[in-house]
């Protein structure tokens, strides 16, 4: 359990990571808001809480002992930089140059960039990597974790479900996935679009071990967490959230999938924020 102090601590870090994401998007005049806010508490507790991150990125004995992570939902690579500045692999200036050209921070996520293992961006992607990670590791003799966030937009894609199949058969357990279930894409509601629901009973009929949360609730992702690590088989978190927490008008709303906000609207952002 985490104390009072520990909560605090995150939601402040939360908050900080809020207004990263809104300044990085506006100042870039481009980017992905929505999936961002609905993913800043599971990542911002991953990181600081819950995953084996080396401080230094390098060839040390500590950053061969690191977890993985994948952001398999790469447009949401705002809160991932703002999260890596956190963790002191950017510089907190060098945010201001996200979707900038010759910029470390791309629009999706690359190794260029340190503390990224991989590149994403093409959707239904990110589980597949999870589960190549997961038995080179094994191989390896390694107990490393490999997380995975995912979009609930990207479960319509037919190479999740060939992973999904893929690490309870290969006995994965230390594949972790997260799935940020805003239930909102670029085209709408989930549901209308292609249906997931029943989404907990399709991933336990393929043999996960599913976790339903909260999604913004810090002691809940915690402790979903620390549960997912114990587990003889891989974990599926379902984390249900809102698309653009944080922010009232930008909140449930499709429209904020992958748009930057006008100089009047950042505004409004940064005060609710306050």
């Amino acid at each position: 359990m985490l104390s009072e102090k520990d909560i605090k601590e995150l939601e402040t870090l939360c908050k900080e990571n809020r207004k990263n994401v809104i300044k990085m998007v506006h100042n870039a005049k481009s980017g992905h808001i929505g999936g961002a806010l609905s993913a800043t508490e599971l990542l911002t507790v991953l990181y600081h809480k819950c995953m084996n991150v080396p401080t230094e990125w390098d060839k040390s004995e500590n950053f061969d002992k690191r977890d993985r992570f994948i952001l398999s939902k790469g447009h949401a690579s705002a809160i991932l930089y703002s999260v890596l500045s956190q963790k002191g692999f950017i510089q907190k200036e060098e945010l201001m140059t996200f979707r900038k050209f010759g910029s470390k921070l791309q629009g999706h996520p690359s190794p260029v960039c340190r503390g990224v293992e991989v590149a994403t961006g093409s959707l239904g992607q990110g589980l597949s990597m999870a589960c190549g990670m997961a038995i080179g590791l094994r191989l390896d003799n390694d107990p490393a974790n490999v997380f995975v966030l995912m979009g609930d937009g990207e479960m319509q894609e037919g190479s999740v479900w060939e992973a999904l199949m893929q690490a309870p058969h290969r006995k994965l357990n230390k594949v972790i996935a997260i799935i940020d279930r805003n239930r909102l894409q670029i085209d709408g509601c989930t549901e209308n679009v292609k249906s997931l629901d029943p989404l907990d009973a399709k991933l336990k009929a393929f043999n996960w071990n599913v976790i339903e949360i909260n999604g913004h609730d810090i002691q809940q992702i915690y402790s979903a967490i620390e549960e997912a690590k114990k587990s003889p088989v891989p974990t599926a978190i379902l984390a249900n959230t809102i698309k653009g927490k944080g922010v009232s008008f930008m909140e449930n709303n499709a429209g904020w999938h992958g748009k930057a906000p006008n100089d009047e609207e950042f505004e409004r952002a940064m005060k609710e924020l306050a």
